[in-house]
């Protein structure tokens, strides 16, 4: 009780902290149910590329996608390896960066212990990091087997309904992955927002709120999304836009 005491404002900034993440994840989810937002576009996109694979003899381009995609999850999960050996050297020479950090201005002093419970928390952020990616790399394998699974053109035992039901299953699995690759990166935008707790717990407080305004900026109001929910009304060729300009 008395270190919780004397520590009441970290305890108060990593309560903080689980709110923003927790409570920003769970709001992501609601709010992508009826609203366009990068995940629930993404998934119609992917939808509209498992009914034309369907379309093609040659899936090659289409299991080298996913390939590339499973790569990207890999890269990240031995990145977060890489970056849980440094903690753990940190935290194995805990005095020695304690006396570091005294020497730098703005960085309000702790006691080893207290720095010691930052690093493990730290830690325990790249830990869910790499154990997102790594489910996010099987599912990546689970969506290559459907695609190698897919029926052929002309297969005369499938009916049109049960290509149906293939495109949106496989599609599923797809967001799915791309779901958990998501939280990864959420927990990378996280973990940067707790290296400003070594500093001072209420900029970490602050920190974890500019977070989630640029998840959220991203996710829901991003340019990138504009673009991809925009549909042409009216498609105009270009022999006739000349002529309305006199050119033809």
């Amino acid at each position: 009780m008395n270190f919780i005491q004397s520590n009441l404002h970290n305890v108060l900034a990593v309560c903080w902290f689980a709110l923003c993440w927790g409570g920003y994840t769970r709001y992501a989810i609601w709010k992508g149910r009826d609203t366009a937002c990068l995940a629930s576009v993404l998934h119609l996109y992917r939808e509209d590329w498992m009914r034309r694979m369907l379309l093609r003899d040659n899936r090659i381009a289409d299991a080298s996608v996913i390939g590339n995609l499973e790569r990207n999850a890999s890269f990240f999960a031995s990145s977060t390896l890489i970056i849980l050996a440094g903690i753990l050297t940190v935290l194995g020479a805990s005095d020695r960066a304690l006396s570091l950090l005294a020497d730098l201005p703005l960085v309000q002093q702790a006691s080893q212990g207290m720095s010691e419970i930052k690093l493990l928390c730290l830690a325990m952020v790249f830990v869910y990091a790499f154990f997102t990616f790594s489910w996010c790399m099987r599912q990546y394998n689970f969506a290559a087997v459907l695609v190698g699974s897919a029926p052929m053109i002309g297969e005369r035992l499938v009916n049109e309904l049960e290509r149906k039901a293939f495109a949106s299953r496989a599609a599923r699995v797809l967001s799915l992955a791309a779901n958990q690759f998501n939280f990864g990166l959420r927990s990378y935008y996280f973990g940067m927002a707790m290296l400003t707790w070594f500093i001072s717990p209420w900029l970490f407080m602050a920190v974890s709120v500019g977070v989630v305004l640029i998840l959220y900026r991203r996710e829901f109001h991003s340019d990138v999304l504009e673009v991809m929910v925009f549909t042409p009304t009216e498609y105009v060729p270009e022999a006739t836009r000349d002529s309305a300009n006199g050119n033809a």
